[in-house]
């Protein structure tokens, strides 16, 4: 994991430096611990590495760091899984619409997010990302783990020229993904 983090740090500081500015400093051991225990959560290694890399961006940065989603700091994401995890039953009572295993990661400021499924719902795969809509019940599997979605930002940075960063671009999923999924649907456990 920490290559790929290597390189997309290289990557943002050459191809987009202005965003990588707004990259707040990684956080140390003890401070994930201890947000850890206040979220009564144990982050999995490489979610703990993207973290002790950079921990998400300035709060005044509305700059995407991809698919049109800014990067959540550490605390804002557990805050925010603690906040949706809260509305299941109540506000959210469609199975899996939410699920407290998912953690956001990447937020588009309209309430969709990019998630961290400690679980493996919907396919058992622990670490996969996926997508959760507000609005709609798509559940998409965008990647089976961060290193391969790490992977795929850095094969985008690799393949498109400076000047071709606008405010909306889109990663390629990894071979094989997206996989279908839908609030709803039973999700393995």
């Amino acid at each position: 994991m920490q290559a790929f983090l290597n390189k997309l740090d290289e990557h943002l500081r050459t191809k987009r430096a202005d965003y990588y500015a707004t990259l707040q400093p990684g956080l140390s051991a003890a401070a994930i611990a201890a947000l850890e225990q206040t979220y009564n959560v144990t982050l999995p290694a490489d979610l703990r590495a993207l973290y002790q890399w950079k921990n998400g961006q300035q709060a005044d940065s509305y700059e995407a760091f991809v698919n049109n989603a800014m990067f959540l700091s550490l605390q804002h994401a557990l805050d925010s899984a603690s906040e949706l995890t809260g509305m299941i039953g109540t506000d959210f009572e469609m199975e899996n619409w939410w699920h407290p295993a998912w953690i956001p990661i990447w937020d588009n400021g309209g309430g969709d997010y990019i998630c961290y499924d400690t679980a493996g719902v919907f396919t058992g795969i622990k670490g996969q990302l996926i997508e959760f809509w507000h609005a709609d019940n798509d559940r998409d599997t965008i990647a089976p783990d961060l290193t391969a979605f790490i992977n795929s930002i850095n094969q985008l940075y690799a393949t498109t020229d400076k000047k071709d960063f606008d405010e909306y671009f889109e990663v390629k999923a990894p071979d094989g993904y997206p996989k279908g999924n839908f609030a709803g649907e039973p999700g393995k456990r």
